[in-house]
């Protein structure tokens, strides 16, 4: 009977099988292939005999292994490159060294003779199909044109001036090389550039319609690389005239920017585009260079004639700048050039209004011509140009606003310096009250107007382009806001008159909130704005309010009433409310001052603030004005602990009103966790109280711990019975258990050894009973180890009736019976093994 595989195994065998088959078949049809291909030769060599012909063995290395690590064209570039390199440097080293004998003469006419003949080669070459050897031998060629100006200057124009003839060889070589190129194609036929039979070479020029690579016709062969030469070296000529002529600066950036503009004009109709890539880079390099030079003569300018003459090259440099932005199609591009062409404009006018007015009116005349831009959009311009042009106007006010960063800035931070000397009486305008210790930033009398006109713009911005740009209403309300800030610090108001107008800022601010958020339905970026603009503003308010005591307090009195009444509109409690929260605070620390109250007392008056705050988060306010009222009544409270901080008693009452509070807010459903943190401070205030009276007893601590712990144990394992006993009572016996512990092995007496053990007795009994883990543990492991305190005595005179012998061979026979153990548990384990083994 013959037995079968399981079908696993058979389907296993058949693939093995199968797989085998696959293979022969692929080594017999090699065989047959190269079979084929040896009686094909002989046929063709006319023997037809095929017989001792020896098979080819069979390679068992992979076809893939052969693969050309590089492809032809590119070693043929490799190569023409290299070829043209080296030719080059041995013809600038044939022209400038020469040979020995041979002078410059010579070596001009031989080197005439080589240029002639690598200029005439690329037509043989691409009439026999070799384009990339004809560029290389053209390149060549044009290279030993340069060399051969050179010659010629040595020998005939000796005596001309090195830039006047640079010039003119420059001028010169870029119209040769523009014309050699079209020259050179026109002398090779369209379908001459084959295999020398006028067939047509397969890999030539030609493009895949049939036409050749410069759209000349079907098949016609010409040279890429003279026209983009040309077009880079017809960059000098003029900037080379210029200097020739010692011309001035004016005159030699008028050179740059002319060549700027018609290498821009080549980019924008030269079909090539190697032409107009290098008609680009060339146009932007020389247009750089031009502009920045010309926005230095401006700069530079003694009067206004100078500055009117650097104002007509930064006008020439706009006005080719707009061109390239309107006739290129990249949006991005012309966006750019558009943009370059505003900022240029607004140089050159603004260094003529520099040049006419006095020095202080320099940023406000530039940030007119910036704002004037913005008129650009009422123009038939197209999109990109007119959004290049406002973008040129919002980078002229951005520099602008950053000018005036410094005042804005001092009159926000200067007041802080007031904390030191608080109420250290009135100054004599508000310009003194805030820059105090600051130093007045130059030329900022003219800061509200750059403001202003930021403001203006922005929001004429706003108005006509909202959907375009949707933070120019932003910018307008924060350019407003800074103009009338720094304006009290500017006019020298009296010191009430200035806090006047910064309270009337404050109630401005908050009226545009309101405004905004019924023109939006809503929260919107211009309300948050503007509320945080008030918001800031009181606080650089009560910071100049400091110089006075009065009125520091009734400054804070309004503020706090102002912002509570704010906080009652729709969107503005989670702002408004904290608000109010600090500014009460600030109150309460003002009025105990006021009183001549001590620290720690005034941290009394403080707390009121906590306590409003959980009452006002209480009330259905909403979420997020709930968290912020509550965030500024912890910081209120945190204060009002760092105010009790020196006096302990005070201290530990402090932290007990804090418990209190957050105990009242955890009743709250959504603030139970806050029932932990009251626990927290209101045991911190009995350490606090304790350690004010001088308590050391260590239990005086823990037991305030240890007991409210079982208890939460207790409960927790009532309602979840399935709860470890360690969770549940471990952390709270170990409180109390562990330093009590510590304190009685250094403590002569027996009154805390009998408590402790005691103590731990009935926690051990209570464990055995209810049949719990961690209170049978430490229950007993405390109680174990203060019975070896008690009998540590006992033990010491003991060990001391001993022998020295006799602790170590107690030790001896301690690690035997260990060993004799781990043996025997060896030894079951082995049988017990050998015994699973025998079975089957």
């Amino acid at each position: 009977m013959t037995n079968l595989p399981p079908p696993a195994e058979e389907l296993r065998l058949l693939d093995a099988e199968l797989w085998h088959l696959d293979a022969r078949r692929a080594v017999l049809l090699r065989r047959r292939a190269w079979l084929l291909d040896t009686l094909r030769a002989a046929s063709a060599a006319g023997g037809g005999r095929v017989h001792g012909t020896v098979p080819p063995v069979w390679p068992v290395r992979d076809a893939a292994a052969h693969r050309p690590e590089t492809t032809a064209p590119g070693v043929q570039n490799v190569l023409l490159v290299l070829g043209g390199v080296l030719l080059t440097v041995a013809a600038i080293a044939f022209t400038l060294v020469g040979w020995g004998h041979m002078g410059i003469v010579g070596r001009s006419l031989v080197l005439g003779a080589v240029t002639v003949g690598a200029l005439g080669a690329p037509v043989l070459l691409l009439r026999r199909g070799l384009e990339s050897t004809a560029e290389a031998v053209a390149c060549l060629g044009l290279a030993l044109t340069v060399l051969d100006a050179y010659a010629l200057r040595e020998v005939v124009w000796t005596g001309t001036d090195a830039p006047t003839y640079a010039a003119a060889a420059s001028a010169l070589l870029a119209g040769a090389w523009a014309a050699y190129g079209p020259a050179v194609s026109a002398l090779v036929p369209a379908a001459a550039h084959g295999d020398g039979d006028g067939n047509a070479d397969q890999d030539g020029a030609r493009g895949e319609d049939g036409t050749g690579a410069e759209g000349r016709g079907p098949g016609r062969a010409v040279l890429r690389l003279p026209l983009p030469l040309a077009t880079a070296t017809a960059h000098l000529p003029l900037l080379l005239w210029a200097l020739a002529a010692g011309a001035g600066a004016h005159t030699v950036t008028a050179a740059l920017l002319a060549t700027a503009a018609a290498g821009t004009a080549v980019a924008l109709r030269a079909p090539a585009l190697p032409v107009r890539i290098v008609a680009v880079v060339g146009s932007l390099c020389t247009g750089v260079v031009g502009v920045v030079s010309a926005g230095l003569l401006g700069w530079s300018a003694d009067g206004p004639g100078t500055a009117a003459r650097s104002a007509v090259l930064l006008v020439l440099a706009a006005a080719v700048a707009l061109v390239a932005a309107r006739s290129v199609r990249e949006s991005g591009v012309a966006v750019a050039a558009a943009t370059a062409a505003g900022l240029c404009a607004v140089a050159g006018a603004g260094g003529v209004l520099r040049a006419s007015l006095p020095g202080v009116w320099t940023v406000p005349g530039y940030l007119v011509c910036g704002a004037a831009l913005l008129a650009a959009v009422r123009t038939p311009l197209d999109r990109a140009s007119r959004r290049g042009l406002v973008l040129a106007s919002l980078a002229v006010q951005g520099l602008a606003v950053l000018w005036s960063v410094p005042l804005v800035a001092g009159t926000l931070i200067g007041p802080v310096t007031g904390l030191e000397r608080p109420w250290s009486g009135v100054p004599r305008d508000f310009r003194a009250a805030v820059f105090q210790d600051v130093p007045w930033p130059p030329d900022a009398a003219t800061v509200p107007l750059v403001l202003a006109i930021v403001a203006g713009a922005l929001t004429v911005v706003a108005r006509r382009r909202a959907q375009e740009w949707p933070l120019a209403a932003v910018g307008a309300i924060v350019s407003g806001w800074a103009t009338l800030l720094v304006l009290p610090g500017v006019l020298e108001l009296p010191y009430g008159a200035g806090l006047v107008a910064q309270g009337a800022l404050v109630v401005a601010a908050l009226g545009g909130a309101e405004r905004a958020r019924r023109a939006a339905g809503g929260t919107s970026p211009l309300m948050l704005t503007a509320m945080v603009l008030a918001l800031v503003t009181s606080v650089a308010l009560v910071l100049v309010s400091l110089a006075s005591e009065p009125v520091t307090i009734g400054v804070l009195v309004a503020a706090t009433l102002g912002f509570g009444a704010a906080a009652a509109r729709p969107g503005f409690g989670p702002f408004a409310a904290p608000a109010a929260f600090v500014h009460a605070t600030a109150l309460a620390c003002a009025i105990g001052a006021s009183a001549g109250w001590q620290p720690p007392q005034t941290a009394l008056l403080v707390l009121l603030v906590p306590a409003v705050a959980a009452l006002v988060a209480a009330r259905p306010v909403g979420r997020a004005t709930a968290v912020s009222v509550e965030g500024a009544g912890a910081a209120a409270g945190l204060l009002a602990l760092a105010l009790a901080a020196t006096d302990p008693p005070m201290l530990a009452l402090v932290l007990s009103l804090c418990g209190l509070v957050a105990a009242g807010a955890a009743f709250r459903p959504d603030r139970r966790p806050a029932a932990h943190v009251a626990a927290v401070l209101l045991l911190l205030a009995t350490w606090v109280r304790w350690a004010a009276w001088d308590v050391t007893t260590p239990e005086a601590y823990t037991l305030p711990v240890t007991v409210p712990a079982l208890v939460v144990g207790f409960l927790r394992r009532r309602r979840d019975p399935d709860l470890s006993s360690w969770p549940a009572y471990g952390a709270g016996l170990a409180v109390t258990a562990v330093p009590s512990l510590l304190m009685t092995w250094g403590d002569p007496h027996w009154l805390r050894p009998l408590l402790l053990g005691t103590a731990a007795l009935a926690v051990t009994l209570a464990g055995a009973r209810h049949r719990l883990q961690a209170p049978l543990v430490l229950g007993g492991t405390v109680l174990a180890l203060v019975a070896l305190h008690e009998l540590a005595p006992y033990a010491a005179q003991v060990v001391g009736a001993l022998p020295r012998w006799a602790p170590p061979a107690l030790a001896g026979l301690v690690l035997l019976a260990l060993g004799a153990t781990y043996e025997q548990r060896l030894r079951d384990a082995r049988r017990v093994r050998e015994a699973l083994g025998r079975l089957h």
